[in-house]
């Protein structure tokens, strides 16, 4: 690929990102044939914009497979050291054992030294040799290092990580440029077999040492830095783990790449900045005078701490032991008495019918086809784009494949129901088509009974793929390989956004994207999310973003509170507090700070990119440390709410409640091909979930249609539907759907309209 794009001319600036990105899509859903009938600008242009698209995957991928390789390194050391202590705790019991033996015979001062010698040499079994060979070894691995456990993995994949960085032009985004100078030395040396290598007075005097971790040292260096002697593989080991963390936090950058390029590519200019700031602080509610920014945050962390002060005893919801700081369970809301009775009666009422007449209605009320037309203006429309669209909504938001597909519908080829899918659909306009599916359900008058559409949840769910896929894993928490599908849902039930993210990337780096890149009606401000939804950049940057991030917390005493001011002392919670702000560091970088959501705010850069890079503690990057500063204030002032509000605690569980819900609706409804998404390229993968998403999010809006009609039928007919019994409702229903069997699809058939206006009176309680 670089061979290809060295030889071709740089892509035309004057193409817009959005320009750029639909030419490579329709390039890629040409074949050679195709491309020939093109006129030469045309086909020059598509050629030369994909190659360059190629190459920056690529590279993406080459890197991607670099990070993983030593992150799985590091996860399988891990592993192993653990499973020698475990087998091992019997031996070191022994060696304690012997140990003691061994004193309690030399303090005995009464036995001749002959006699005393002999008793130490019988308390260890007469073979001290032996004894001493397993106190080295436990040595060796004590202290909870696993570098001994790296050497044997590290020989299989040792070629490989070289090969990686052989396709990869490094950079450096800041001045140090140590790592990379120790990459270029160590480079001549990969065909060495000597364990050990003498440093000479050259080596020393070019080669960079100061950036190897503490921890590494004793490793490289058996003999201490002076005695020059360095232990080649783990010197390669400590280079390969240095540049996988710097890659992931911006401080090395991949040219010509896309998802680790250089990160100052991705923010707006300083007089940019500047132009569009008094706009942007006025948009999002903040000062953006530094002095004034951090004045007005100690005010709030200090009022606040008062105010939890002083009503604590009296809260009965969370009290402070010996332990730590405990929150009491909630009482649970009990039911309304007659939801159960309404509850029945709609699924009584409710017609059997297949997932194919779902999408049918559901499509015809919308006009989703549409949105689905040819990639290019040059190419004619097809012949029943509704018929063939909702056949491709069934294969891929049921997961059925083409030729599955093309068995259980009459009348289409497997390859018409792939083409479409190639030619027609993109992730714009699948995200286009959930939008237009999500603002025709915030018109119904239900939804607002379950929520108000202020409040989304981010949670994600394993995806099974095939093991050998880039973005497979197997993660520890789910089981197996696979990826996660990471969703959006609003607290009036409907998904609002989905992404494809692998198993080994923290959550918490994508769950600002969904509300960033939400153009629907339905506007949240505050996002919840489960424990692995926090950390302090994220609390920090959704801060700058005007965003409300309020995570459940399920371990909150093994977090951190941080005080104002560290001569204020509390008389309830002061010892919550271990530490206080570093308000002069967070002053400091207001600027830097605000210019990062500036950038996100005119669409530089998503959320996820920064946090990411931001997800790497690195000596480097002083953004890192600002953001994480600014978290822990926004998050002490989070915690201080949760531990005092018993009510937003339970808001929280009920919004991520409502997600895990959707989950597993979402997976019900994916019930094609064992639950394996069988694609293995990423643009496709993403597809996938999204197809999923927008599927789901029919079958809600069709159940909210046909609940509404029945409620207010039950409602006239005199029934108890009241406000209570509404909000206990929940649009994922299931029993009157059919998902197995021949499916028929009729265009034909008459279905009733869409009808949003249906609304509900209740009767004044006089």
């Amino acid at each position: 690929m670089r061979e290809l794009a060295d030889g071709l001319p740089p892509p035309p600036e004057i193409l817009s990102a959005p320009k750029r990105t639909q030419f490579v899509i329709e390039a890629r859903a040409l074949d050679v044939h195709e491309m020939r009938t093109l006129k030469p600008a045309k086909r020059y242009t598509l050629a030369v914009l994909f190659v360059f698209s190629q190459l920056q995957k690529a590279l993406d991928d080459v890197a991607e497979i670099f990070i993983k390789t030593v992150r799985n390194l590091e996860s399988t050391a891990k592993l192993r050291l653990q499973q020698y202590q475990l087998a091992h705790a019997d031996q070191l019991e022994a060696l304690v054992s012997q140990f003691r033996d061994v004193l309690n015979v030399l303090q005995d001062a009464e036995v001749p030294d002959a006699e005393r010698i002999a008793r130490m040499r019988a308390a260890l079994n007469g073979d001290p040799d032996a004894a001493l060979t397993r106190c080295n070894e436990h040595i060796a691995y004590a202290g909870n290092h696993t570098f001994p456990f790296l050497l044997t993995p590290y020989r299989n994949l040792r070629s490989l990580l070289f090969q990686c960085l052989d396709m990869l032009p490094l950079k450096r985004s800041s001045q140090d440029d140590a790592l990379l100078v120790a990459l270029t030395w160590m480079q001549p040396l990969r065909s060495s077999r000597r364990e050990h290598l003498m440093l000479s007075d050259d080596d020393v005097a070019t080669l960079p040492l100061d950036w190897i971790p503490e921890k590494w040292e004793k490793s490289i260096f058996p003999d201490g830095r002076s005695a020059r002697l360095l232990h080649r593989k783990y010197f390669e080991l400590c280079v390969f783990s240095q540049i996988m963390r710097e890659l992931n936090s911006g401080d090395v950058y991949v040219e010509q790449s896309d998802q680790y390029d250089d990160p100052r590519e991705h923010q707006v200019s300083w007089d940019e900045f500047q132009e569009e700031l008094p706009r942007y602080g006025e948009l999002v509610g903040l000062p953006v005078d530094a002095r004034a920014f951090v004045n007005g945050l100690r005010d709030q962390l200090s009022t606040l701490a008062d105010e939890v002060d002083a009503g604590f005893p009296a809260n009965d919801y969370v009290e402070i032991t010996e332990q730590g700081l405990i929150l009491h369970k909630l009482e649970t809301e009990p039911e309304p008495p007659n939801k159960k009775l309404i509850d029945q009666a709609i699924t009584a009422a409710m017609r059997p019918i297949s997932i194919l007449d779902i999408l049918t209605e559901t499509e015809q009320w919308l006009d989703l086809h549409t949105l689905f037309g040819p990639l290019s203006g040059f190419e004619t429309k097809i012949d029943d784009p509704r018929k063939r669209f909702i056949t491709t909504l069934f294969c891929y938001g049921c997961n059925l494949g083409p030729s599955q597909t093309a068995r259980c519908v009459k009348n289409l080829s497997r390859k018409q129901v792939a083409w479409l899918n190639l030619r027609y659909v993109t992730e714009e306009r699948l995200d286009k088509a959930i939008v237009r599916v999500i603002n025709a359900y915030n018109q119904f008058a239900l939804p607002k009974f379950w929520g108000s559409g202020k409040q989304v949840s981010a949670d994600g769910t394993k995806w099974n793929l095939y093991e050998q896929n880039l973005l497979s894993e197997y993660h520890i928490r789910y089981g197996g390989y696979g990826g996660i599908g990471y969703y959006h849902v609003s607290d009036m039930y409907i998904a609002l956004f989905s992404h494809f993210i692998p198993c080994g990337v923290h959550e918490a780096v994508y769950i600002l994207d969904g509300l960033i890149r939400n153009t629907s009606d339905v506007e949240p401000d505050t996002v919840h999310g489960d424990t692995q939804a926090q950390s302090a950049p994220v609390f920090g940057l959704a801060y700058l973003l005007g965003i409300k991030l309020m995570p459940r917390i399920r371990n909150v005493k093994g977090l951190k509170f941080f005080k104002a001011d560290r001569n204020r002392s509390y008389k309830n919670i002061d010892s919550l507090f271990r530490a206080t702000v570093d308000w002069a560091l967070i002053e400091r970088h207001v600027p830097d700070m605000l210019r990062v959501a500036v950038s996100i705010k005119a669409g530089k850069m998503t959320p996820s990119t920064i946090l990411r890079r931001l997800g790497s503690e690195s000596l480097k990057n002083k953004l890192y440390f600002a953001f994480r500063e600014l978290g822990r204030v926004i998050r002490t002032l989070f915690l201080l709410k949760y531990i005092n509000d018993p009510e937003l605690r339970r808001t929280i569980h009920a919004a991520t409640n409502k997600s895990e819900q959707f989950n597993g609706f979402a997976q019900w409804l994916m019930f094609g091909g064992e639950g394996v998404i069988a694609e293995n390229l990423r643009h496709e993968q993403r597809k996938v979930i999204k197809y999923n998403q927008l599927v789901a999010n029919m079958v809600i809006l069709y159940n909210v249609q046909w609940m509404s009609r029945v409620l207010k039928e039950l409602q006239a007919k005199g029934h108890p539907v009241d406000a209570d019994v509404l909000k206990a409702l929940s649009p994922y229903r299931l029993d009157h759907i059919n998902r197995f069997g021949d499916y028929l699809l009729d265009l034909m058939k008459k279905i009733l309209p869409l009808d949003p206006t249906i609304d509900f009176a209740f009767r004044s309680a006089a």
